[in-house]
């Protein structure tokens, strides 16, 4: 039984303007000060996985630098997207690659923008899932226990238990639910059977083939073709002609939600997806006023809660509360840090004045 992680890390994570660019996507900053966020992912798989099975999916504009910030993987583990499509074609993608080498290959799936801190149990509930996979053939993701009712994540609601070990049970999935708003996450809260999305799949790379033909056929069939011509000389065109004609979906969207044999863990892994800067400032050491300040230097006179990243400028803040500031020399961000979420809007907003030379 053989196990194939798989980083997908292809998108430019437009919550993070202005420091995430298209030159400089999130994948590659190093947010924590621990390594950039792809290298994070990696390192925490190298103890349990072979590394010659770990696959980065990233877009080819992104390549030559994944390449350099993971320069142990050898070329032909980066499978590379011509355009940005969404986690449906992402997964699908890798796994033809990977049923195409290993007909019974278990497929891991993570985004490559995540912290995770409690390793141990990070790795108990994958080895429950990989576990399960082999014996079930289901499709199998990781829930975490929700702490807020946050409207920023996916949520998963869980039904009966099929399987239970010392620490860790599998449940079926009742339902998928898409970011709600406040009222309806608190009604989740409230109920105890819902989990965060983590957005971390297990399955064998055939059955999740089956799913996607299943429940997509128009991106099976552009997939057939370029399944094809796997390691043949016709196999880019035919790649950049299947991304030409897809439409970019979500695998919980597209697949999840419809299928009958998903299964959620539940793990309290010490978790975060960074998603936006009000996760950072969530995770970063603060002042005796509840500041994060990243700045050259820095005066805070009767100013909050704020988060403040500016490492060529003084900046000085009198009065103000709840903010995000971040100034990148050639772009600045003012906002609230309630609408953290909503900083994607900007990217949206570039692209409709035509000027995307910010994004």
């Amino acid at each position: 039984m053989n196990v194939y992680p798989v980083l997908m890390a292809g998108g430019v994570g437009t919550r993070f303007w202005p420091l995430s660019r298209k030159s400089t996507p999130k994948q590659l900053l190093n947010i924590s000060g621990q390594g950039t966020m792809i290298q994070m992912t990696y390192r925490r798989l190298l103890p349990n996985f072979d590394p010659r099975h770990i696959f980065v999916v990233t877009n080819q504009a992104y390549a030559d630098a994944i390449q350099a910030h993971l320069p142990e993987l050898p070329p032909e583990n980066f499978i590379l997207e011509p355009l940005i499509r969404n986690t449906a074609p992402c997964i699908s993608l890798a796994a033809l690659h990977i049923a195409a080498h290993d007909p019974e290959g278990i497929m891991l799936a993570l985004p490559a923008d995540h912290i995770i801190s409690d390793l141990k149990v990070f790795y108990e509930v994958i080895d429950q899932a990989i576990t399960y996979v082999h014996h079930h053939n289901g499709l199998v993701t990781l829930g975490i226990p929700p702490t807020e009712p946050a409207t920023g994540y996916g949520y998963i609601q869980a039904g009966k238990t099929v399987h239970q070990s010392n620490r860790h049970s599998v449940h079926k999935v009742r339902t998928f639910a898409e970011k709600p708003n406040l009222e309806t996450a608190e009604r989740f809260l409230e109920s105890g059977d819902f989990y965060w999305n983590s957005g971390i799949f297990i399955w064998k790379a055939n059955t999740i083939l089956q799913e996607i033909q299943d429940k997509l056929p128009y991106m099976h069939d552009s997939f057939s073709e370029v399944q094809k011509h796997l390691n043949t000389p016709h196999y880019d065109e035919r790649l950049r002609e299947a991304y030409r004609h897809i439409r970019g979906i979500s695998i919980d969207f597209g697949v999840m939600q419809y299928a009958d044999n998903v299964f959620v863990i539940p793990a309290e892994m010490g978790w975060r997806d960074v998603g936006s800067w009000d996760t950072i400032y969530d995770i970063s050491p603060k002042d005796k006023h509840q500041n994060v300040l990243e700045s050259l230097e820095w005066v805070s006179i009767r100013s909050n809660n704020n988060l403040v990243y500016s490492p060529e400028k003084l900046v000085a803040m009198v009065d103000v509360d709840d903010l995000i500031v971040v100034d990148t020399g050639d772009a600045l961000l003012i906002c609230k840090k309630s609408s953290a979420q909503n900083v994607s809007d900007i990217a949206d907003h570039l692209k409709k004045k035509g000027i995307e030379k910010w994004i």
